[in-house]
C-alpha cells in the first residue's frame, strides 16, 4: 500500500539506489572470479610445465652400488626373471668366442686365367736379358701361388691374428677349411714368386721388370657368409646366468649390496623396463607425476591465500613465486635427461630461491617456496632422500644468513655459509649410510663448490629479478639514498630548506623504524624523496623562504592551499620522470594522506565565517598510509615541520606537540588501512621528542670576562 502511494521521484530514486546496488554486486562478483580464473590459470600452467619436463622412469629405478646399504624398502620379486650377466662378463665371454670363429672367403678362378695369359702375352718374346727358360718357371709360379690362394695384404693380417689360424674357402659349391700358413698375401707372394734359387743371381734383373702388376687377390672375403657365422658363434652365449623366482627375496633395508644382489637388482631393474613400456604404465607415471606436483604447487596456493593475502593480490608478488618453482625443476628435469657436462643437479643453486624470496618479501614465505621447490625437484631423481635434505639445510642457512642484500660481502658470506653447509651435511649423510667401507666421493665437493660460485650471482642478478618483476632491493634504495644522486642534488640547490628537512626526516624515521623493527632502509630513502615536488614552486614553502618575503600576500587561501596541495602531485610527476620505483612514489603520495593545508582552511573559515567551506580544495590527494613505513614517514615529517614553530625549545613544549600531532592523526584515521600498533606509536612518539630534544638543545651563555677597571 505505501508503494501505491509514493511520489514518482521517490520510485526513481528507489529504482536508480538499487540499480547502483545491483552494478556494485555484479561488479564485484565479476572481479572475484576473474581473479578465481587467474590464479587457476597460473597453477595449472605452473603444474603443465614441470610435468612436461619431468623425466620418464626410464633407466634406473634405484641408486645403489656394491658394498653400500640398500637405502629402500625390501624387494620381493613379482615374477620370475634372468639374472642378467654383466656387461664386463658378456664381454669377456664374447672375445673368448671368437677365438673359435673361422671366416669365409670366395675363390675367383678367373684370376689365375686372366693374370697368367696377360703375363704370357706381355712377355711373348721373352723377359730381357734374361734367358728364355725363365719366362716359364715363373708362368709355373705363378700358377702355383693362385692356387694357393691369394689374400690382400692387411685383410691376411687380420685374419692371422684375430682367427684360430684357419679359413673356410668355398670352391663352387664346395668349402674347404684351410690353414691361413698355407695362404699368401699379395706381398708375400711377390717374396715367394723371385725366391726361386735357380734366378737368385738374377733377382735385381727381375725386380726391374715391375712383377708385382701380375700379383692379385683371388680369395675375396665373404662378408655375408662370415657375419651369419659370426652371430651364429655368439649366439651360443647364453645372457643370463642363474633365474629368481617370484615371490623370492632380492634385498631388505639396511643389507649391504654384494657382488650377486647388485646382478640381481641390475636384472630386476632391465626386466622391469622391458615390461614397462607398455602404454598404460606410461599413462600411470604421467598421472602420478602430474598429481604429485599438483598437490604441492595446490598446497602452495592455499598458504598464499591463508596467510599472504597481500602478496596473492598482488600479480607481480604471485608471478615471481610461481616461476621459481617452475623453474628449477625444470632446469634439474633437463640435467637428469641430457647430462650437460656430466654435471650432477647439486651444482644448481637452488638457496637462489629462498634468498630472492627473503629479500624481497619475507622469511616465511622464502622457507615454504624453497620447501616446495625442492620437493618438485626431488621427483626428477631417483634417489631423493639426500637431495631433500641437503637442499632443505642449505635453504634454511640461506635464509638464517641473509636478513638484507645490501652489500657484496653479505652474499659471499651467505654463499661460504651454504657451501659449508652442504658439505657437512653429505658428509654426515655419507657416515650414515655407510656400509663396510667408507668412500670419500671428491666430485660431490666440487659440486658444492661450484654451486657456492654460482650463488655469487645473486647479488647481480638482482637487478634483472627487480625489474622483471618490479620489486626495489636495499641494494637499490641505498643507491637511491645517495645525496649526489640527480635528483636530490637538484633538490639542494633549488630548495635548499626542504633538502634539510629531508634529511632531518630521514634520520628521525630510520630511528624510529629501527625501534619498532621496520625496513629503516626503505623509510630513509622514502624520506629523502617525499618533498621532491617543491623544487617546482619552492619560495612558497617557509623552510626555502628569505626573511620578510612571502609570495603568497597576492594570492587567495585557496590559491595558496592549491600550492601546497599541487606539491604531492608534483613530486610525483617528477618521480615519474626520473624513473623511480612505485615503492618510493607511494611515500610521495602518503606522506600528508588526506589530510589539510590546515594554516590556509583555518585562515580562510576565519574570514568567511558564514559561508560552508568546500574543505577539497584544501586538501591532499591522498591516500593514507597504508604500511608501517608510509605511518612513520608521515609523523616524522608532521613533527619535525611543526618543530620549528615553538618560541620555546623545552622538554615540556616538544613533548605537547609531538603528542598533540600524532594523537590528532591516530584520531583522523590516518593509520587505520598501516599495519602499525598502538606500542609502535608510542614507541616513535619517544624517539621523536629525545630526537628534537637533542636537536634544539640550548647551549648556556658563557660568562663574559671583566677587565681589571671594570670589576671596581
Amino acid at each position: 500500500m505505501g508503494g501505491a502511494f509514493c511520489c514518482p521521484h521517490m520510485r526513481q530514486a528507489i529504482v536508480t539506489q538499487y540499480c547502483m546496488m545491483r552494478f556494485d554486486f555484479y561488479k564485484d562478483t565479476s572481479y572475484f572470479w576473474r581473479r578465481m580464473l587467474t590464479r587457476t590459470a597460473l597453477v595449472l600452467l605452473t603444474v603443465v610445465l614441470i610435468v612436461w619436463f619431468l623425466p620418464r622412469k626410464e633407466g634406473r629405478q634405484f641408486v645403489y652400488d656394491v658394498d653400500e646399504p640398500w637405502r629402500y624398502s625390501d624387494i620381493i620379486a613379482q615374477y620370475d626373471f634372468p639374472i642378467y650377466k654383466t656387461d664386463e662378463t658378456l664381454a669377456r665371454e664374447k672375445d673368448s668366442v671368437m677365438r673359435l670363429f673361422v671366416p669365409y672367403f670366395d675363390y675367383d678362378d678367373q684370376v689365375e686365367d686372366r693374370v697368367v695369359e696377360k703375363f704370357k702375352q706381355d712377355f711373348s718374346t721373352g723377359l730381357p736379358g734374361l734367358p728364355a727358360s725363365y719366362t716359364h718357371i715363373l708362368e709355373e709360379r705363378l700358377r702355383h701361388l693362385y692356387q694357393s690362394g691369394i689374400m690382400e695384404t692387411p685383410l691376411f693380417n687380420t685374419v692371422h691374428r684375430d682367427t684360430t689360424g684357419t679359413v673356410r674357402v668355398v670352391f663352387g659349391k664346395n668349402v674347404e677349411q684351410v690353414t691361413v700358413n698355407g695362404l699368401y698375401s699379395t706381398m708375400s707372394a711377390y717374396e715367394q714368386l723371385l725366391s726361386d734359387e735357380r734366378m737368385a743371381p738374377d733377382r735385381q734383373t727381375l725386380q726391374r721388370l715391375n712383377l708385382i702388376e701380375y700379383i692379385e687377390p683371388n680369395l675375396i672375403y665373404d662378408k655375408a657368409r662370415s657375419e651369419t657365422a659370426k652371430n651364429d658363434l655368439l649366439g651360443t652365449i647364453p645372457p643370463a646366468q642363474g633365474m629368481v623366482k617370484a615371490g623370492q627375496k632380492i634385498i631388505g633395508t639396511g643389507e649391504i649390496v654384494t657382488e650377486e644382489r647388485y646382478r640381481e637388482l641390475s636384472s630386476l631393474e632391465r626386466e622391469m623396463n622391458r615390461r614397462g613400456t607398455s602404454m598404460k604404465q606410461v599413462n600411470l607415471n604421467f598421472i602420478g607425476n602430474s598429481l604429485y606436483v599438483l598437490m604441492f604447487v595446490i598446497l602452495f596456493t592455499v598458504y598464499l591465500s591463508l596467510f599472504r593475502k597481500d602478496y596473492f593480490d598482488k600479480s607481480r608478488n604471485i608471478l615471481m613465486l610461481y616461476a621459481l618453482i617452475t623453474i628449477f625443476p625444470i632446469l634439474v628435469s633437463l640435467m637428469m635427461q641430457h647430462s650437460y657436462f656430466n654435471f650432477s643437479v647439486y651444482v644448481l643453486p637452488f638457496a637462489f630461491t629462498p634468498i630472492f624470496v627473503r629479500v624481497f618479501q619475507d622469511s616465511r614465505t622464502a622457507f615454504i617456496t624453497h620447501l616446495v621447490m625442492v620437493f618438485i625437484s626431488a621427483a626428477a631423481l631417483r634417489y631423493q632422500f639426500d637431495f631433500i635434505v641437503i637442499q632443505v639445510l642449505a635453504g634454511l642457512v640461506a635464509i638464517y644468513s641473509l636478513r638484507e642484500m645490501s652489500s657484496r660481502a653479505q652474499v659471499f658470506k651467505t654463499a661460504l655459509l651454504v657451501f659449508l653447509a652442504t658439505c657437512v651435511t653429505h658428509f654426515t649423510l655419507r657416515l650414515m649410510q655407510s656400509g663396510t667401507t667408507f668412500n670419500l666421493d671428491a666430485s660431490m665437493y666440487s659440486h658444492f663448490m661450484i654451486n657456492g660460485v654460482l650463488l655469487l650471482l645473486a647479488y647481480p642478478l638482482m637487478y634483472v629479478v627487480e625489474k622483471a618483476f618490479g620489486f626495489t632491493s636495499n641494494v637499490t634504495l641505498i643507491e637511491l639514498s645517495n645525496t649526489n644522486g640527480p635528483l636530490l642534488r637538484r633538490l639542494s640547490e633549488e630548495a635548499p630548506g626542504t633538502f634539510q628537512h629531508s634529511i632531518t626526516v630521514s634520520n628521525l624515521a630510520a630511528e624510529i623504524a629501527n625501534r619498532i623493527g621496520a625496513n629503516s632502509t626503505l623509510v630513509r630513502t622514502g624520506a629523502l624523496y617525499h618533498d621532491i615536488g617543491k623544487m617546482m614552486n619552492p619560495a612558497f614553502f617557509t623552510e626555502n623562504q628569505q626573511a620578510g618575503i612571502s609570495p603568497y600576500d597576492n594570492l587567495t587561501d585557496k590559491e595558496s592551499a592549491q600550492i601546497i596541495v599541487e606539491h604531492v602531485a608534483n613530486g610525483v610527476k617528477l618521480a615519474e620522470e626520473n624513473n623511480l620505483p612505485v615503492i618510493i612514489r607511494d611515500f610521495i603520495l602518503t606522506h600528508h594522506g588526506h589530510g589539510m593545508a590546515k594554516y590556509f582552511y583555518i585562515k580562510y573559515q576565519n574570514e568567511h565565517p558564514d559561508e560552508i567551506v568546500d574543505k577539497e580544495p584544501f586538501t591532499y590527494p591522498g591516500p593514507n598510509p597504508y604500511t608501517r613505513e608510509q605511518a612513520i614517514l608521515m609523523m616524522a615529517d608532521s613533527c619535525e615541520a611543526a618543530s620549528h614553530s615553538l618560541k620555546d625549545y623545552t622538554e615540556e613544549s616538544i613533548s605537547q606537540m609531538v603528542n598533540k600531532i600524532i594523537d590528532g592523526q591516530v584520531e583522523a584515521g590516518f593509520f587505520t588501512e598501516a599495519a602499525i600498533t598502538f606500542r609502535d606509536i608510542s614507541e616513535a612518539k619517544s624517539v621523536l621528542i629525545d630526537r628534537l630534544k637533542a636537536f634544539y638543545h640550548t647551549r648556556i651563555t658563557y660568562p663574559k670576562l671583566k677587565r681589571p677597571s671594570e670589576t671596581h
